[in-house]
C-alpha cells in the first residue's frame, strides 16, 4: 500500500498483480475505516477494540462472499439465457 497526503486528504493506494482483490483483502481495508482506536488507549479498551475489529472483519468476509456468489449466479443466468451455456458454466465454476 502506498500512502500520500495532499493537505488534509490522505490517499491510500493498494494494487494486486493480475487479479482483483479477495473478499478478505477488501474486508480488511473496510474494517480499518469502521473501527479505529489509539495505540495509546488503555490496554483493556484497546484489546476490546481489536477483538471487535476482528469479529467485524470476519463477518464482512462472510457477507462479501455471499454477495460475490449471488452476483455470479446473476451473471451465469444472464449469459445462459443469452445462449452461451458453456461460457455460463465457466462463470458458475469460478
Amino acid at each position: 500500500m502506498n500512502n500520500m497526503t495532499f493537505g488534509e486528504f490522505k490517499v491510500e493506494v493498494e494494487t494486486t498483480d493480475n487479479r482483483g482483490f479477495t473478499a478478505e483483502e477488501v474486508a480488511h481495508r473496510c474494517v480499518g475505516k469502521i473501527v479505529a482506536f489509539s495505540e495509546d488507549a488503555h490496554p483493556a479498551l484497546r484489546d476490546q477494540a481489536i477483538a471487535y475489529r476482528d469479529s467485524i472483519e470476519k463477518l464482512l468476509v462472510i457477507y462479501m462472499k455471499q454477495a460475490i456468489q449471488s452476483d455470479r449466479t446473476t451473471v451465469y443466468n444472464a449469459i445462459k439465457e443469452a445462449g452461451h451455456p458453456t461460457l455460463a458454466e465457466y462463470i458458475r465454476k469460478m
